[in-house]
């Protein structure tokens, strides 16, 4: 997670927790004129376009006041979806036998995407099996991170 990123989950977690929602992440996508703030929020009832509203005039709010993005950007709030984007460790952990998807800042023996079986997480690794080889990954080093979708 970026600076950035981490100073917007410090500042919009109380935000949507405040109405009951659990702030997932939040993800800054830099395009210039075209950035996109994304937050990303759950509940164990699920989340409609109402909560997400909701959510989206409380973290506007916070925004406007706090100011910390210098450039446009666009904001959008939604759900995880099926193909839940993973930010920390326990999110990893929630997940254990699952297939992922992810990328690392830093490559490890020449490469950066894996796609497999999570083995295992502890609060600093995760051990994810590619092709019957086991690759431990620091959570440090993941750029991004997905649950994969497997349908039977």
């Amino acid at each position: 997670m970026s600076q950035i990123e981490q100073k917007l989950t410090q500042m919009l977690t109380p935000a949507a927790e405040s109405l009951g929602f659990e702030m997932v992440g939040v993800e800054f996508v830099r395009a210039g004129k075209h950035s996109t703030l994304r937050l990303f929020i759950d509940h164990p009832e699920g989340i409609s376009v109402e909560n997400c509203a909701d959510v989206s005039q409380q973290a506007s709010a916070i925004l406007d006041v706090e100011d910390p993005i210098n450039t446009e950007y666009n904001l959008e709030v939604s759900s995880p979806g099926m193909d839940r984007p993973l930010f920390k460790a326990a999110h990893y952990a929630a997940i254990v036998g699952e297939v992922v998807a992810v990328r690392l800042r830093m490559p490890l023996n020449d490469r950066r995407n894996f796609k497999g079986t999570l083995v295992s997480c502890d609060n600093d690794n995760i051990v994810v099996e590619v092709d019957g080889q086991s690759y431990t990954l620091a959570v440090m080093n993941i750029e991004k991170g997905n649950l994969v979708p497997v349908f039977d």
